[in-house]
């Protein structure tokens, strides 16, 4: 099996802003692993709070390269080698999409979940000006758009709330401070703020006894982010938060994700299925396990001012498969992504 790479960039429409920092851009890794003829495509994207930067990532894919040659899609797929999760999702997807475009099903039939329907996504508001975050909740929702996720954590908290609930009354919203809050801060604004659907990971990981706190006077779902990196840590949290955000890129691809899925439902938690900055084809693998999601955060790709890929649609708020084999998505015929330098494939 043959391994190879291209490194490309991914600017954004506009600067996001969550309460630890602020982006413009991201690097991506596009992972391509070939089989008798056939291809299967990953992305891992460069990230600051997982670590990892495109050198890192090109030293990876180059130290996994001679396992990878000497085994089969099947063997790859049941013996991954340990990578960062970043890393690891993105060859996970490549095994995945092979076997999947071979076998000529898109890859939801092949993890156990055949039915699969249109599905609303969410759309990130970064923290700013109260009246610019309602000026775009309001183009949104015109857009089509039924979920807002608001980021807080900001000097402006209740007010943006506020504005975008008036900007988008019927809207279901999310707030995510990114850890950016403390518990008693969390029970003050939430007493002033209209109903919300959901409070993500409002407190730094790791203070689980702060966040059973918060819980028992919290009047919105509870959700998990950071602190719900494996299985293990969902075991954790039964009782102490009502749902979990699994993300390919933070828990390691597919399988690792529908092992967290069936630990949380086992211990009575809903699932938000989340992602980080990505492209379409970053994003696509995710889109194939929403069925089994109570929130759906898969707008990585509708944050880029030129989306390389395409195939799972989002701009009016939906996302939608192709029905196409493997993870079903296509390289955009008219956008050109910014490359940087190339370390090039793997040698054989």
């Amino acid at each position: 099996m043959k391994l190879s790479w291209h490194v490309y960039g991914l600017d954004l429409a506009s600067p996001l802003r969550i309460s630890r920092s602020v982006m413009t851009r991201r690097d991506a890794v596009r992972v391509v692993l070939e089989h008798d003829g056939v291809r299967g495509h990953g992305e891992v994207v460069t990230s600051v709070f997982y670590q990892l930067d495109v050198p890192r990532i090109v030293e990876l894919l180059t130290g996994v390269a001679p396992a990878v040659a000497g085994s089969s899609p099947e063997e790859l797929l049941t013996r991954l080698p340990p990578l960062p999760p970043g890393v690891l999702a993105a060859l996970d997807a490549a095994v995945h999409d092979l076997l999947a475009v071979r076998a000529g099903a898109p890859l939801h039939a092949l993890v156990a979940d055949p039915q699969w329907t249109d599905v609303p996504t969410a759309f990130t508001i970064g923290i700013g000006d109260p009246r610019d975050c309602a000026a775009q909740a309001a183009e949104l929702t015109a857009r089509g758009f039924s979920v807002l996720k608001v980021k807080v954590g900001g000097e402006h908290d209740v007010a943006t709330v506020q504005a975008v609930r008036r900007a988008a009354p019927d809207a279901r919203l999310i707030l995510d401070p990114n850890g950016g809050w403390t518990a008693e801060r969390a029970v003050r604004v939430l007493d002033d703020l209209p109903a919300v659907d959901a409070l993500e990971q409002p407190l730094p990981a790791g203070r689980l006894d702060e966040l059973a706190w918060l819980r028992q006077r919290c009047p919105v779902p509870l959700v998990a982010d950071e602190d719900a990196a494996t299985a293990a840590d969902v075991k954790a949290l039964a009782g102490l938060v009502d749902g979990v955000n699994v993300k390919l890129a933070k828990c390691g691809g597919i399988a690792r994700a529908r092992e967290i899925i069936d630990t949380a439902r086992a211990a009575g938690l809903d699932v938000m299925l989340g992602c980080l900055v990505a492209s379409s084809l970053g994003i696509a693998p995710a889109v194939h396990l929403t069925g089994h999601a109570r929130w759906v955060d898969l707008d990585g790709h509708l944050l880029l001012a030129r989306d390389p890929w395409r195939g799972i649609g989002g701009e009016d708020g939906t996302l939608r498969l192709t029905g196409a084999p493997g993870l079903g998505v296509t390289p955009r015929p008219d956008t050109t992504a910014v490359p940087r330098p190339d370390p090039g494939p793997v040698p054989r």
